[in-house]
């Protein structure tokens, strides 16, 4: 589980912002609490505000670290690290970035700062039994590793570059068990969704659907339980022939004739209903081929106690849908707890006793700098735990309001 993730000069945040998922002292809604390594830890979290506030940029530097461990190994010589500062910073002014998780019931710290798009600084911490132990150090090209780890990142010497992490390195030339437990949430445990990759989503969904008689079974009682009306899916799922017609022209014809040699999956989706039937990709709406490529990654990480970060969860979807995922989420028990963080302009959450105080969060501009600012409700005084979030929230009362108080009829008719 993801406990707290830290940054600043990245896009739009400029100064440090902090977003925790440690729960606070309120007791409302102890179902959204899950204790692990001795910490109390909130299943879910929800992050609002104005369109170019922010939100996005939070969930794109989590996403910027994920993918710098995962696969800056692969950085060549001389390849900067593509991060993109605050439009008032520079390259030259650091960037940080600090991520503290769980895995496998042990506290992990984690953090990196890069300056000119190379790694200056870096470090990885674990917490046996409670206690902070370094795992290693570094600074620049040169790192020091913990009492416990000495001459066990030997092999890292001649890989470890400017423009890779340290532990990306150590992860791929080391046998540490704790720097594979950290490079494995990374990697496996933390699940980034976003408009990029919901094509991916979908093709996995039906494939898994196809194959896995227990998934579809799953599937089906869940959309049963968010009141689809959705009786079956039958898919069929046939290799054939690349279409010439579908090929980009300026491709080169040797190009084109390797692409020609290959099979691609040509997918069919019928949904049964009660007394008819509906094509998946050409006649249902928006919303339901979302849901369907949502819903197996969303089964996935239930089950197998994964971090899910979405941007705009609620984007072509219901909003009885959402409250209706968002609630399997926060009951579903798997193996190991999973855990949910989203942004949404869906503020009709807020008023269906979803969430505790400190799971809501806000972000909005700064009026200097319009830089990224992020907050919980918890940290704005006299907000009563029984209030009406929602209209709080459209009035403006916790600050990051999400419309512009404007009456538009008067400047239409002024201008006119």
């Amino acid at each position: 589980m993801l406990l707290e993730f830290s940054c600043s000069n990245h896009r739009s945040i400029r100064d440090e912002v902090l977003f925790s998922a440690i729960a606070g002292s309120d007791k409302t809604h102890a179902e959204n609490i899950e204790k692990v390594a001795d910490i109390e830890v909130l299943k879910s979290s929800v992050i609002y505000g104005a369109n170019g506030s922010g939100k996005s940029n939070l969930i794109d530097a989590i996403a910027f670290v994920k993918n710098l461990v995962a696969n800056s190994i692969t950085h060549q010589p001389g390849q900067g690290i593509l991060q993109v500062p605050h439009k008032l910073e520079s390259y030259d002014q650091k960037s940080n970035y600090k991520i503290q998780f769980i895995v496998d019931g042990v506290r992990y710290a984690f953090g990196f700062s890069l300056r000119n798009m190379l790694v200056t600084e870096e470090y990885l911490y674990y917490f046996p039994k409670g206690r902070q132990t370094k795992v290693f150090e570094r600074a620049g090209e040169s790192y020091s590793a913990g009492r416990n780890f000495r001459n066990r990142f030997n092999n890292c010497k001649d890989v470890l570059k400017p423009n890779r992490l340290m532990l990306s390195c150590a992860a791929n030339f080391s046998s540490v068990d704790e720097v594979t437990a950290a490079y494995r949430f990374f990697n496996e445990e933390l699940v980034i969704y976003s408009s990029i990759n919901q094509d991916n989503w979908m093709n996995y969904s039906l494939h898994q659907i196809n194959t896995n008689a227990e998934i579809k079974a799953t599937v089906l009682k869940f959309l049963d339980a968010l009141g689809t009306g959705i009786k079956d899916i039958q898919i069929d799922i046939k290799k054939e022939d690349f279409d010439v017609s579908h090929l980009p022209p300026f491709l080169s014809d040797e190009f084109k004739k390797i692409l020609l040699q290959q099979k691609v999956d040509a997918i069919s989706a019928k949904i049964l209903y009660e007394e008819f039937e509906t094509d998946l990709i050409s006649e249902e709406s928006t919303g339901i081929k979302k849901l369907f490529g949502l819903l197996c990654p969303f089964i996935d990480i239930m089950v197998n106690g994964k971090v899910l970060v979405c941007d705009e969860l609620e984007s072509n979807l219901h909003e009885s849908l959402l409250f209706g995922l968002v609630k399997q989420f926060i009951t579903t028990h798997g193996s190991k707890p999973a855990q949910l963080i989203f942004t949404t302009h869906e503020t009709g959450l807020l008023n269906l006793d979803l969430f505790r105080r400190d799971q809501i969060w806000f972000t909005e501009n700064k009026s200097s700098d319009r830089s990224t600012d992020l907050f919980s409700l918890t940290e704005i005084k006299n907000v009563r735990k029984d209030e009406n979030f929602g209209k709080g929230y459209i009035a403006g009362k916790y600050g990051a309001i999400p419309m512009l108080n404007l009456n538009f009829a008067n400047v239409i008719s002024s201008d006119m």
